[in-house]
């Protein structure tokens, strides 16, 4: 079968075959092996039919790429993008958008997806996500029972087992498309400081030997082992560039990316500077005074990049624009990057394969390093593919990194978890025979009882429901087994529903202006860190005031978020005054994207309390509020 000028493989024509019997289903392949066709293949189907598609991403930056794709596929007006803080053309037949953003809109039974024939769900494994895996559950329970899914995954071990789940809870065929074999084949090796380039086993039999040299040269038991170098790597493969080089610190890219240049292993491309100059040639004059932005410009023409969610989005635009055209020979970059935005390289490198996980510092497991090194080899381009991991002997640990490197064979599991808002809409929204029966579809209970998950004895989801439940009872957001006005209110808010049901359903807010709304908000949104430096904080009457006003609150004086509103004087006062991003990012050792990711969430906010709302004088103050937040953001640049 041929499509968009390219001879189809078998397992994308059994795809489409599947798609047009109206059947859901569920792809494994690995990345880069042409996945992303398939959805193609129902918005070009679909999209003159006076019919929607959707597309989710797990993550902004993917939604952002493929809202681009298909902008210059099908042209502006036909696709819309609904990001949370971003929401263009949402009537438009294609629409992209988070995850997040359709559970939303299903668990609301949104009208918009009355006319929905597609959700295409990309990198489904994203429900194997510890925080974040239950909305993929709660997006495929609640829609609607006319949608059909596709679901795109890198291997997944118990594909069969998901399948039959979604058939099971959603009453239509989903069939399962497997295709294992990479179509640019991936050799593996690792990196030791003394060994060089080799395979686990060199390491494992040497790994209890010490460096000699270095011990010598030192005389510290800690340093008694060499270190891995990523220049000296980088040395190593330069006849297998363009690479990826892959750390789990932003601090770390920008570091490294400049040591590298200061190496001077490629000549200087002058094509890249004029590139760079024209890119930022009607950006606002501060983005060119931003330590990133310096950075960037001084190794971007050495062939030398880095990437994370700390920049500024049309500084991440300039590094993919070059990186795409084949000026980029070594590209430091987050895991992000990894994560389906279509960019592969030869090479992938890994500055370690350890990160920290929120609590401690683990080992990849299979899915994640399948993950970033499926990047390496590009279709058309190259014979093979070529992954590097640097090992540090202080911590090996070779049964783990056999497992975590040998196979992707971690399968997906059920992280399903009852948030407030799904406790809310369900009571909302259904008769408890009803909510007990929704309340068993969740995939960890199909895990747990197979076929018979529905005649099963009440379970643990059902007990956190009524412990939820009892809690909403006793501060008035349900009475008699109906939502209450504050229990309505809180059902159109998705995060922090009862601390923002309590400020913004009750009288507390009466006398609240737009400086004391903003300020709340930022306590609410703002993610607090040990090593967060702020430089001036901002006083006033206004402030003072509230702070008051919340220690006299029973329940909002319990809260720690609002301890540190001096602090977050420093981001809402500038916002209320008018002035720009720069000055906040100047009054902080935030990155730029961190500042640009808080503003980014109070607008998502005001937004969900703006439609939770039936005061209109409130309505009227978030909106300006809002307008503040977006004008704060207008210099930008980028989605």
């Amino acid at each position: 079968m041929e499509y968009k000028g390219l001879t189809l493989d078998k397992f994308q024509e059994d795809a489409i075959e599947s798609i047009r019997n109206n059947h859901s289903v569920v792809v494994s392949a690995p990345t880069g092996s042409g996945k992303t066709l398939i959805a193609d293949y129902i918005i070009d189907n679909d999209l003159h039919k006076g019919i929607r598609v959707i597309y989710t991403a797990p993550i902004k930056a993917l939604s952002n790429q493929k809202y681009k794709d298909f902008c210059a596929d099908y042209g502006e007006l036909m696709v819309g993008i609904l990001t949370g803080d971003v929401v263009k053309n949402s009537n438009a037949p294609i629409l992209v958008m988070t995850t997040e953003v359709y559970r939303n809109m299903a668990i609301g039974r949104d009208p918009l997806l009355d006319t929905v024939t597609y959700v295409i769900f990309d990198e489904i494994h994203f429900l194997n996500d510890i925080e974040r895996g239950y909305i993929w559950e709660e997006s495929i329970i609640f829609s609607k029972p006319h949608v059909r899914f596709l679901c795109l995954s890198a291997t997944i071990p118990n594909a069969d087992e998901f399948a039959l789940w979604i058939k099971s809870i959603n009453k239509h065929d989903v069939d399962v498309i497997r295709h294992d074999e990479r179509n640019v084949p991936l050799h593996k090796y690792f990196y030791d400081a003394q060994l060089g380039i080799c395979s686990l086993e060199d390491i494992r039999d040497i790994a209890d030997i010490p460096d000699y040299d270095r011990t010598m040269r030192t005389r510290q038991k800690h340093a008694r082992f060499a270190l891995p170098n990523h220049i000296e790597l980088v040395k190593k493969i330069r006849d297998k560039l363009p690479c990826f080089f892959f750390t789990f610190s932003r601090a770390n890219c920008q570091r490294f990316a400049g040591e590298l240049a200061k190496e001077k292993l490629f000549p200087l491309n002058t094509q890249v500077s004029a590139i760079i100059r024209e890119k930022l040639s009607t950006v606002s004059p501060e983005i060119n005074d931003l330590q990133s932005t310096k950075v960037l410009r001084k190794v971007l023409p050495f062939g030398i990049g880095f990437h994370h969610a700390g920049l500024l989005p049309v500084m991440k635009e300039l590094v993919e624009e070059l990186f795409s055209k084949g000026l980029i020979k070594v590209l430091y970059a987050t895991e992000t990057f990894a994560v389906g935005i279509n960019m592969p390289a030869k090479t992938v490198c890994f500055a370690s394969l350890r990160k920290f996980n929120g609590v401690n510092h683990t080992i990849l497991n299979s899915k994640e390093y399948f993950q970033i090194a499926g990047r390496a080899g590009r279709r058309g381009i190259d014979k093979e593919g070529f992954v590097y991991a640097m090992v540090d002997r202080r911590d090996f640990d070779y049964n783990k990194l056999k497992k975590a490197t040998g196979a992707d064979i971690d399968p997906i599991l059920s992280q399903f978890k009852l948030s407030t808002n799904t406790v809310l809409n369900l009571i909302k929204r259904h008769k408890d025979d009803e909510i007990y029966q929704i309340l068993c579809k969740n995939f960890g209970t199909f895990q747990k009882h197979g076929m018979n998950f529905d005649k099963m004895e009440k379970n643990v989801v059902f007990n956190a429901f009524n412990n939820i439940k009892k809690k909403l009872n006793k501060l008035g957001y349900i009475k008699d087994g109906r939502l209450t006005e504050k229990g309505e209110f809180s059902s159109k808010i998705y995060a922090d529903e009862i601390l923002f049901g309590e400020i913004f359903a009750t009288e507390f807010y009466k006398d609240l202006n737009e400086y004391q709304i903003l300020l709340l908000l930022g306590c609410i949104c703002f993610e607090q860190r040990e090593r967060t430096e702020i430089y001036q904080v901002y006083y006033s009457e206004f402030s003072e005031g509230l702070m008051k006003k919340v220690k006299e609150n029973e329940f909002l004086k319990k809260e720690k978020k609002f301890n540190f509103m001096k602090k977050i004087s420093a981001f809402v006062d500038p916002c209320y005054s008018g002035k720009s991003i720069f000055d906040i990012i100047k009054n902080s050792n935030l990155l730029e994207g961190d500042v640009i990711r808080f503003l980014r969430q109070m607008s998502d906010r005001l937004n969900q309390l703006k439609k939770a709302t039936d005061d209109e004088r409130l309505a009227r103050l978030l909106e300006s509020c809002q307008e503040r937040v977006e004008n704060t953001m207008k210099d930008i640049g980028g989605l």
